[in-house]
């Protein structure tokens, strides 16, 4: 592959002005879209020699053949026309995000004669308030029925409006009591607006204020004895109240923020925003995104703006974030034109907002952690998976049965390997299997030592008789060493259409040579290198690039991870035991004391480097078994 790319434009030719530049494949598609403070600067880092480029940008550049930019005065300028290019081009190498759900909001209708309050899912009403997203419906309904008890305002669809003006009957739902607006003949257009301002102005707020006036006019008309205008204004009090009820208190009154927690891996992110109004989580909205290409998390959060906020739900005055994006000021700018007044991006880093933050990324963690596993019991996904990994890897069938390792070791020492099996892309947890490494000189050995175990269990296909035969004849002579050798080859039974290793060449490499030394033919073999996510071949000078959001490689990154899990956990265990085994010889320490000392040191390094005095001071170890401790660690 040539490292210069034929459209490469000449470095003089590119301004130093902030822009937005498109990539374009051959079609004229458009591929990519990006902002820069300077496009010289910013263009020159894809035209760099293909082999120092991240390999999905690598995948873009070489996939694209023109790139072309526009000129703007301001960053913020760049930033506006970056969004209005992604919403009108949808790149596909641009981060894809997916609503992990239609949220219920509740509506009011302001652009109406007479506004109306109603539950919808569509957020493109002209000139309607929004107010949510909910997480259930009922609790949107819910909440209509406790305002329409302090605020009554018209609640009948407009045909049935239209139709009782016209009549002067009040529509059926105005009969029954369930729909208050001028077509019930009680109030008039004027009045019946200024109930849609209160309601509008206590959902926006939810301000105690109006709650205090209420009360205080129930006190005025209960001294007047006029009694029916003090019942009236007791419901509305009691109404509302139970709106604020419904709502947790999460933070001051006077509080208006969102917050976005995101958790991420390298493939797919978890957005998950709660919006909190008057110190109380009013609504909670989530997305799925699927990154294409390798962004930062400021870049995920400048995305994560373009979708959340709009003239139609412009931002608050504060939104908390992990992470500030490196164009905060230019971005504050453009949410600011949004929501017409001050808009401040921070990120928390202690106290309630931390705090609250916190919660929101712990509810992104487990939304990505459902994703994925609804994803890969998905029956469709994953036979779309096999079938691309199949083509992706060149073989001749698809990998029905995956094998995939790792090692795992603490600084060179206490080497483990695992192996997990994944059959019809579904784990196989009966058939994993940890292996135990005495010594090694690195990772490349480990992962040659490790195959080569698993592999002699497998026999060439034109040895398979000679070895039953061999059985066959051990079985005579020693019956119980047949039967143990029997057992031992059933714990590997089945040969594997694809070994996996995590790593990348060299790693790929070591596993190759195993193949090899063994005799075993047949087998498909690849690496999966960490953060790249890229997949290596044997003997491949560059590797295969899976699309970020394929079933195939979410499948083989799930098998990596899982690999990766089982190999620590196993280490874990063996060190455990390793300490519970170095300090259960000491007579006189049993499990108790042993738990005590741990809890108290940390670890057995660190009770190892503690004078005599310091452990004789630990609850439960007096100065004679603090000796014998002290002089067998020592030993």
């Amino acid at each position: 592959m040539s490292d210069a790319l034929s459209y490469r434009p000449k470095t003089g030719e590119i301004p130093t002005s902030p822009g937005v530049y498109r990539f374009r494949d051959a079609a004229g598609r458009v591929l990519y879209v990006g902002k820069a403070k300077n496009l010289r600067a910013r263009l020159s880092n894809y035209f760099a020699p293909l082999s120092s480029l991240h390999e999905r940008t690598r995948r873009m550049v070489t996939t694209a053949s023109s790139v072309e930019w526009t000129v703007v005065g301001t960053e913020v300028e760049a930033l506006q026309l970056e969004w209005t290019w992604i919403n009108e081009f949808d790149p596909p190498f641009n981060v894809q995000f997916k609503d992990d759900k239609s949220y219920p909001y509740l509506a009011v209708t302001l652009a109406d004669e007479a506004p109306r309050a109603l539950v919808t899912r569509t957020t493109g009403i002209r000139g309607a308030r929004y107010f949510g997203p909910y997480p259930k419906v009922w609790a949107v309904y819910e909440t209509i029925e406790l305002m329409l008890k302090a605020f009554p305002i018209r609640t009948c669809n407009n045909a049935n409006y239209k139709r009782a003006m016209q009549s002067g009957k009040p529509c059926f739902a105005g009969q029954i009591g369930r729909c208050f607006g001028p077509c019930s003949g009680t109030v008039s257009i004027e009045e019946h607006r200024a109930r849609v301002d209160e309601f509008v102005s206590f959902m926006g707020s939810q301000d105690k204020k109006l709650i205090n006036k209420l009360t205080a006019e129930m006190k005025v008309a209960a001294a007047a004895q006029d009694y029916e205008l003090a019942a009236k204004r007791r419901d509305q009090v009691m109404a509302l109240n139970a709106v604020l009820e419904k709502s947790a208190v999460v933070l001051r009154d006077s509080v208006d923020i969102d917050l976005f927690g995101i958790d991420e891996d390298e493939l797919a992110a978890a957005v998950q925003l709660f919006i909190v109004r008057g110190g109380r989580i009013r609504g909670v909205r989530g997305w799925m995104v699927d990154k294409e290409l390798d962004v930062t998390t400021g870049e995920l959060i400048d995305s994560i703006m373009q979708t959340a906020y709009s003239a139609d739900s412009p931002p608050p005055r504060e939104i908390v974030v992990p992470q500030l994006p490196d164009d905060a000021e230019a971005l504050e700018t453009l949410l600011a034109g949004l929501a017409r007044r001050k808009v401040r991006i921070v990120a928390a880093q202690r106290g309630e907002k931390a705090a609250l933050l916190a919660t929101a990324a712990q509810n992104a963690r487990h939304a990505l952690m459902l994703y994925k596993t609804r994803r890969s019991s998905d029956f469709v996904a994953r036979s779309k998976a096999l079938e691309d990994i199949q083509e992706a890897l060149g073989m001749a069938e698809a990998p029905l049965r995956m094998e995939c390792y790792d090692v795992s070791h603490l600084s060179g020492t206490n080497i483990v390997a695992s192996m997990v099996v994944f059959e019809d892309g579904l784990p196989r947890k009966d058939e994993y299997r940890r292996f135990t490494i005495p010594e090694s000189t690195d990772d490349t050995d480990s992962i040659y030592r490790t195959l080569s175990r698993r592999l002699a269990y497998l026999v060439p296909a034109d040895d398979q008789a000679g070895a039953d035969l061999a059985l066959a004849d051990l079985a005579l002579a020693d019956p119980v060493l047949a039967e143990s050798a029997e057992q031992k080859r059933k714990k590997f039974r089945y040969r594997p259409n694809l070994l996996i290793v995590d790593g990348g060449q060299p790693q790929v490499s070591a596993a190759a040579r195993a193949l090899a030394d063994a005799g075993i033919t047949g087998i498909q073999l690849c690496g999966i290198a960490k953060r790249l996510e890229e997949i290596w071949l044997p003997d491949s000078e560059y590797p295969v690039i899976l699309p970020r959001n394929s079933d195939a490689l979410f499948l083989i990154q799930r098998i990596r991870d899982e690999a990766h899990r089982f190999a620590i956990a196993h280490q874990r265990s063996r060190r455990k035991r390793d300490i519970s085994t170095v300090l259960a010889e000491i007579p006189g320490l049993g499990p108790a004391r042993v738990k005590v000392l741990l809890a108290h040191f940390g670890s057995v390094a660190r009770l190892k480097e503690a004078p005599e005095e310091a452990i004789a001071d630990v609850r439960g170890i007096g100065p004679t078994l603090a000796g014998a401790i002290h002089q067998h660690l020592r030993a």
